[in-house]
């Protein structure tokens, strides 16, 4: 009998370990787990895991996300948020669906969104982005 389940590539997991520092923006079509310190705009089209022992500070956008550590910022998910026993979130939550466990933190707003105003708000966020770049590319220099 053939197998068909579909086994998970470790190597399409994009990680930032516990001690990392990184500031900037990262835009992935993979999951990615963070375990150090995060900080700018992360724009996923998997998930995102934050480890107890991660800060993060800026936006997320993602299509799922489970959360342990601590998230100073906007977070925008396709999907499902999981608010994990002793995550905190300072910052505002635009969510398809929340899943809350006791012992987790959470101060700011939440709002339901759908499928269509998630990829409004992501897209807006991306398209601002590639016209800032190609503005500065389409840039000569003064003779």
């Amino acid at each position: 009998m053939a197998k068909t389940e579909t086994a998970l590539n470790v190597n399409s997991i994009s990680r930032i370990s516990a001690g990392t520092i990184i500031k900037g923006d990262i835009q992935s079509p993979n999951d990615i787990r963070i375990d150090g310190t995060f900080e700018g705009k992360l724009h996923s089209k998997g998930r995102v895991v934050v480890g107890e022992t991660a800060m993060v500070n800026g936006e997320i956008f993602c299509a799922d996300m489970d959360l342990w550590g601590k998230v100073e910022g906007n977070i925008y998910v396709k999907d499902t948020l999981a608010l994990k026993d002793g995550c905190v979130v300072n910052g505002n939550l635009h969510i398809k669906k929340l899943s809350v466990e006791l012992g987790s933190v959470f101060n700011g707003n939440c709002k339901t969104i759908s499928d269509a105003e998630y990829d409004k708000l992501s897209g807006a966020q991306i398209n601002v982005k590639a016209a800032s770049q190609a503005q500065h590319q389409h840039q000569t220099p003064a003779n």
